[in-house]
């Protein structure tokens, strides 16, 4: 007996079938989805409307919309469409099959300098990208790094990012504490650009360590120890990282 009408509509959107679930966000969940005709896969951004009231919200998903219609680039991912309906907003993006660097890391223990210098030199150039149309990420992590089906990067979640115009400092605070430069967790207006660079030079020892530069249960402990850079250099880690005793391991930012 086939299934009534609107419950094959509850599965699909546009010319996608909407398949498991693979993400949560703020504002909703990220489906898998499946192309009718072509059977390409894509990532499905459910944004449900009522979770979005807030007028910061409302910028922020507008924000977001906007600069990934802006980007194209290798190391990026890209948003191919947007279906709007009454209650829910739907962002049809490129599908990265390989997961979170995150979790690619937790696998490794760390990642062979090698290949770290190879995902590392892909997220310079997505960022360099991102940097060169005024746009800065600010929540630079491995959570937010995605590894497509041939493990290449592709940057996600730009839900904190802004444009900003040359010359101009910010002064909002955001993203992860564990990768915020020390001028941002100082309350100081900062350069846009370099604290994505920041971020990048925490994720590399990430990759390279297999645990964070800084790291402290007590954020205000934390906070002292990124702003006296207190952090040290495994010995197994070769002069030709630019990098610097062990940690217990990498853990999920907060």
């Amino acid at each position: 007996m086939s299934q009534p009408d609107s419950s094959r509509r509850a599965k699909s959107i546009g010319h996608y079938i909407l398949g498991k679930t693979i993400g949560e966000g703020t504002f909703g969940k990220v489906k898998l989805g499946t192309h009718i005709l072509t059977s390409e896969r894509v990532a499905v951004k459910i944004l449900e409307k009522e979770r979005i009231v807030e007028v910061a919200d409302v910028e922020r998903v507008a924000r977001e919309v906007h600069i990934l219609k802006l980007i194209r680039h290798p190391h990026i991912v890209q948003l191919y469409e947007i279906i709007e309906t009454r209650r829910q907003l739907y962002l049809i993006m490129e599908y990265a099959s390989g997961g979170e660097l995150f979790d690619y890391i937790v696998a490794k223990g760390r990642v062979p300098e090698p290949e770290a210098c190879r995902f590392f030199h892909q997220i310079i150039a997505g960022l360099e990208k991102v940097h060169a149309m005024n746009i800065v990420h600010r929540d630079l992590k491995p959570e937010n790094l995605l590894l497509d089906e041939h493990n290449n990067i592709k940057i996600v979640d730009f839900g904190l990012s802004n444009v900003f115009r040359q010359g101009q400092l910010l002064k909002t605070a955001c993203g992860s504490p564990c990768y915020a430069a020390p001028e941002m967790i100082a309350g100081h207006s900062y350069v846009p650009h370099l604290c994505d660079m920041w971020s990048c030079g925490v994720i590399l020892f990430a990759l390279v360590c297999g645990y964070l530069p800084f790291e402290d249960q007590n954020t205000s402990a934390l906070y002292k120890k990124i702003l006296a850079a207190e952090y040290k250099t495994p010995k197994f880690i070769s002069e030709a990282a630019p990098v610097t005793s062990p940690h217990p391991s990498i853990s999920r930012s907060r």
